[in-house]
């Protein structure tokens, strides 16, 4: 099968499972994991950020920030088709006990002034906005890279405003890859940044959340209260850390081949991409192939191709490290020959 669901089916390089066979470990909840420590310390310089902290998930990571920045009723503000709002079951209500308060965006940035008016006055007929969060790269605007000045005014509103901003940076290394920057150049406009390890990057398992050093300390307590403090697992952290400090460097190969698929997919009639493909994302439209997305899915995984659904007639494919030229070669004349079948 030529797996295109998501970057999130990586398998571990063989350098990842020496390290996790090799790892020394110990019991994190205690502080004690040498893997764990190393790797958190790796992150926090990468990150550009005083402290980090090895969680189970990227959705723990943003749950964890969201608990740790806000109290129970109050407002979150986000963008209308983020990850947060709209894939995390509707955790933020269910835990944190705030509301969330979307605001529609251009490719997945908001506009600052939209922010800016969308911040609560002081009223008792208002909740409190507690926490701003942005998504980069956006998942659903097609894996769009919010520039930092959209980043670097919203961080200057929230600061006026005294309101801390958290990003989702679940895929924030092929942001910086795709501008061919530095990831601090993004997280300078952030108090705190999630990142996943098991997408782009390839780890096993894991995210790191960061921050300042008092975050980390109040966010470390929601870890466990969630029943994420983790015991031995320098098993994970050993392999996330060669993710984090070899993986980042081949994330353009990934971006180059999804530009080269939507290209290719642009010339074949029916077909319709409909993202400006950034980074490891294509987003196809089928509506004129008179055919809806999950029918256009299950004809591919007849051919040996796994996609998703993204939509009535949308369906996402997403690159990462198992697929090369050769499997996209042969994604795009599956393809065109399922669009040159009439549809029943």
């Amino acid at each position: 099968m030529i797996d295109l669901r998501s970057d999130t089916v990586t398998k571990p390089t063989k350098e990842m499972r020496e390290a996790a066979f090799n790892a020394e470990v110990g019991d994190d909840v205690y502080g004690e994991d040498p893997a764990v420590n190393k790797l958190e310390e790796e992150a926090a310089a990468v990150l550009g950020k005083e402290a980090a902290l090895f969680v189970t998930s990227g959705t723990q990571g943003n749950q964890i920030a969201v608990l740790t920045h806000c109290r129970p009723g109050q407002e979150l503000l986000l963008e209308a088709e983020s990850h947060i709002f709209y894939y995390e079951s509707g955790a933020v209500s269910a835990l944190a006990g705030v509301q969330t308060r979307t605001i529609q965006g251009s490719r997945g940035a908001m506009d600052p002034q939209f922010v800016r008016s969308a911040i609560r006055p002081e009223d008792i007929h208002f909740p409190d906005t507690g926490l701003i969060c942005l998504e980069n790269t956006h998942n659903r605007a097609g894996g769009a890279v919010v520039p930092i000045e959209n980043m670097k005014q919203i961080y200057e509103i929230g600061a006026e405003n005294h309101i801390p901003v958290h990003v989702d940076g679940a895929r924030l290394f092929n942001a910086a890859a795709a501008l061919d920057v530095s990831v601090t150049d993004f997280t300078q406009y952030c108090d705190t940044v999630q990142v996943c390890l098991s997408k782009g990057l390839g780890a096993p398992v894991g995210s790191l959340l960061a921050g300042d050093k008092e975050f980390i300390v109040k966010a470390r307590k929601w870890r466990k209260r969630l029943g994420g403090g983790l015991r031995q697992a320098g098993l994970i952290a050993a392999p996330a850390y060669v993710a984090l400090t070899t993986m980042r460097e081949r994330l353009f190969e990934d971006h180059h081949l999804a530009r080269y698929f939507a290209d290719a997919l642009k010339n074949i009639n029916g077909i319709q991409v409909v993202n400006e493909v950034e980074t490891n994302i294509v987003v196809v439209d089928v509506a004129n192939l008179q055919m809806g997305s999950q029918a256009f899915v299950n004809e591919l995984e007849k051919q040996g191709v796994l996609a998703v659904t993204f939509g009535p007639t949308s369906v996402r494919f997403t690159t990462h490290h198992q697929v090369n030229k050769g499997d996209i070669e042969r994604t795009i004349d599956f393809v065109a020959k399922i669009s040159a079948v009439p549809s029943k």
